[in-house]
């Protein structure tokens, strides 16, 4: 079975892609965003492409277990995902992913500036995102 694992931001959204069997994400890039719409589309030709059978998305609640204003647009992109595509989408707590990515980055020696502005960032959080997803299966 194959996975998309999804960091939604409001500039870009991070990617990373894997299977149930090897059970290891790999970064996909990320996509700039412009509309809702037009990310939805393009995570429907890469669904279509990469033959993906289930989506997971990053889902930020806070470490108090709060949640706030960018957990309520995941909830309405997830929505708009259930409802374009016919398979299913499930959230993965991504609370300490930031944290991970900027340990992966300080050892990287690159500058974030330009991590951030490749999406290298962004498709590492959804790695982080999508492997902890298989972590948890086992």
């Amino acid at each position: 079975m194959n996975f998309l694992g999804i960091d939604y931001g409001r500039k870009r959204v991070g990617l990373s892609g894997g299977d149930d069997e090897l059970k290891l994400a790999v970064p996909l890039g990320a996509i700039r965003v412009g509309t809702l719409e037009k990310v939805g589309e393009q995570i429907a030709e890469i669904v279509k492409f990469r033959r993906i059978h289930k989506i997971i998305v990053g889902y930020p609640i806070n470490m108090d277990d709060s949640v706030g204003a960018m957990t309520e647009e995941v909830d309405h992109f997830i929505d708009l995902l259930r409802k374009d595509l016919s398979i299913p989408v499930e959230r993965m707590d991504e609370r300490l992913t930031s944290e991970n990515v900027g340990d992966v980055r300080r050892r990287s020696g690159k500058n974030r500036q330009n991590l951030r502005r490749s999406g290298a960032i962004d498709s590492a959080a959804a790695v982080l995102i999508l492997q902890d997803y298989f972590d948890v299966l086992g």
